[in-house]
């Protein structure tokens, strides 16, 4: 009886050992890795996902502040109306620094292959764990020549 038990446990701590947690700098790219799938499938619903759904959110960007969950999404769909306008996007990241326990500063470069012309920039994101999750609660991008 006591054989069985123990080769169970054994076998517990055998896998356990083997698992670790993501870091926070892990789950941050997994976020922007999220964001960069569903831009380069069009998805607008998902890309927005990442971003906190708040009044609260703060865009900044070539054409001034944009305030608001809702407000940045419209500004999205205005700016990107077609598939041709999305296509597809590559990120570099420079820096994801720790500001708090809970909140992290991401700076990098945006390349945007696309038939109605190529776009690339630079942004710094603000992301917070909110209620478990990372969310980008402030982004600053803007084009480069």
């Amino acid at each position: 009886m006591k054989k069985p038990f123990l080769i169970c446990c054994l076998l517990v701590a055998t896998f356990t050992i083997g698992q670790t947690n993501p870091t926070d700098e892990e789950l941050i790219k997994a976020v922007l890795e999220t964001q960069r799938t569903a831009w380069n499938n069009h998805d607008l619903s998902a890309f927005m996902e990442t971003y906190w759904k708040s009044d609260a959110l703060t865009f900044y960007g070539s054409s001034g502040v944009v305030r608001g969950w809702q407000a940045t999404m419209e500004r999205y769909q205005k700016s990107y109306p077609t598939p041709a306008h999305f296509g597809q996007l590559r990120f570099v990241l420079n820096d994801i620094t720790e500001i708090s326990d809970d909140a992290y500063y991401v700076l990098g470069e945006f390349y945007l292959t696309r038939e109605v012309g190529n776009a690339k920039g630079i942004f710094m994101l603000v992301m917070k764990k909110i209620e478990g999750d990372w969310k980008i609660v402030a982004d600053t991008s803007c084009t480069t020549p």
